[in-house]
Formats: structure tokens, sequence, C-alpha cells
């Protein structure tokens, strides 16, 4: 029988508390038929990116343990950070990785989302390939406002939860689950300033929703203990728009301000494709084959 390997990236509203991190992350943790690649605290953000892959049912019961863990231990009412989120466990993407198919992934995302609600009553809101509005296959829509926005307006019927009743758990807010076909690439690109506005002015830019590219979002942030802001972006089709194109974006809106890029930084782990295609375009790569990276060649032996 041909094993299934799905890629998730759940993402939990903590970065700062290392005793809270260690408990959620415990929860996949030593998991068989799961592996956990890293797990990536921001303190600046107050959020952690956690990578798995795994097969599906093992994973599912992982990512509803860390969910569990992250509703008991994060309260929504208290947590403060630089990063958008409206809950506890805030976002549950998952990908194929492996002999298995978007359609699969998307069916499974709806049984996790059904499962959050049911064992811990945290409304759900679907996102992706799961989104059951146009508009709410993009984050920053469910997102807009944050927890406090949202906690608000969730009694709305344009921003209602898509299980549960129209309004956020009290301390937990909300989960949003999805499926998408190609991994999301988190890329981070450091500005030479303090200036926050100069961040938020190029996120805008670039993102799809006014006017950038379609296939990715980003938000400007503040490093604080560096003194420094970042664009920061999510990047759902690295093949279609690759690293090094908004990179680029990034560093000639850049001079506009009269700031430089200093630096950049992934989060979590990348498919080698989004870096091969990069150091295409940098290096002026011709004629270059896949089968001249060494350990391409290791296939099949």
């Amino acid at each position: 029988m041909t094993n299934k390997f799905i890629q998730a990236v759940p993402n939990f509203s903590e970065g700062r508390r290392k005793e809270v991190i260690e408990a959620i992350v415990d929860q996949v943790r030593n998991v068989e038929g799961v592996k956990l690649v890293g797990y990536f605290p921001d303190a600046d953000f107050n959020r952690t990116v956690v990578e798995l892959i795994g097969k599906p049912e093992p994973l599912k019961e992982a990512l509803l343990n860390m969910a569990g863990k992250s509703i008991e231990l994060i309260d929504m009412e208290v947590q403060r950070g630089n990063h958008p989120r409206i809950g506890a466990q805030d976002t549950i993407p998952i990908f194929p990785l492996k002999n298995i198919t978007l359609d699969e992934c998307r069916e499974l995302a709806e049984e996790i989302g059904k499962e959050v609600y049911d064992r811990f009553k945290v409304p759900i809101y679907f996102s992706g390939e799961n989104a059951r509005a146009t508009e709410r296959k993009a984050l920053d829509y469910i997102r807009k406002g944050q927890y406090e926005g949202l906690r608000e307006v969730a009694h709305t019927p344009e921003r209602a939860p898509d299980i549960g009743p129209a309004a956020l758990h009290p301390s937990a807010g909300a989960v949003v689950v999805s499926a998408g076909q190609t991994p999301l690439v988190a890329f981070n690109v450091i500005l030479g300033t303090d200036n926050l506005q100069v961040a938020k002015s190029i996120a805008k830019i670039v993102r799809g929703p006014s006017g950038g590219f379609t296939t990715v979002r980003a938000v400007g942030l503040k490093f604080e203990e560096r003194n420094q802001v970042v664009v920061s972006m999510n990047m759902f089709d690295y093949v279609n728009t690759p690293l090094y194109r908004t990179f680029e974006l990034v560093k000639l809106e850049a001079l506009r301000y009269g700031v430089q890029v200093v630096g950049t930084e992934l989060v979590g782990v990348v498919p080698l494709e989004a870096i091969v295609n990069s150091l295409e375009y940098f290096l002026k790569l011709e004629k270059f084959d896949r089968n001249q990276i060494l350990e391409n060649n290791l296939m099949g032996l």
C-alpha cells in the first residue's frame, strides 16, 4: 500500500513564554506517523510557526491535540503581538506532499475543522481551498480587525464563523483551517529603518488584494528587538511568483524612501525549488538542469 503524506504548518499565538510553547509543541512530538520538522517562535510577533509532515490520520490527531493545548494555555484577551491573529490556535493549513490529492486534503481540512469545534467549542473559519466564499480564500479578509475587531462583528452574516455560533470563543477566539495546493512560503524582507509606515506602504503594494501579486499576502511589522521593520509575506505560489520577484519589488519600493534592504528571513522549511529558481535568476544561470543538483541524483538509488 502506498503511503500518503501531508505537510501542515500550524501557527499558534504564543512566541514568548517558553514553557507554553514547549507544552503545545509536545503534542506533536514523538507521534508515530508524524515528523516534527521544526518550530519557530518569534517574540516580536508573539507567534510560533510549526512545520509537520505526516500520514493523514495520525497528523490529523496530532493537529487536534496541538489545537486543544493552545486553546487551553493561550488567552486572547491578554495576548498581544505584532502579527495579525484571531485565535490561540490561529491557523491550521495543510498541503498535499506525496501520493495524495488536493481534494483529499480539502476533505481532511473539513474533518479537522469540525473536530476542533466538536471537541473544544472554538468556532472555525475555512480559508484557501475550503473557503465558503471567494473573499474568505484570503486570510487578511478573515483577520480584518484582528481578534479584537472580529470579536465585535462576528455576529454579522458577512463575518460570522463557518462552524459554530456567530461569536468568538471568549478566550481562544477562532481557528482558520485550510487546504492549499502548494506549500506556503513565509518570507520576510528586513528594512534598514524603524519607520513602520514605510513597511506598511510597501506591503500594500506587494500584496494581491491591493494591486500586487495575486498569490502574495503581506503586512508591515516591527522587530522591536532590532529596532527595524519588516515586510512579512506569505507566498502561496512560489513557482509562478518566485522569491526573487517579491524581493526585487520590495527593494525597489524601499529606495523611494531612501531605505535599504538589510536582510531576509525564511520562516520554517521551504521546498528546494523555491530556492533554486531564485538562484537561477541572481546567478543568471543558462540551461540549468535540476539534475545538476548533486542530491537530486540520489533518487532511485
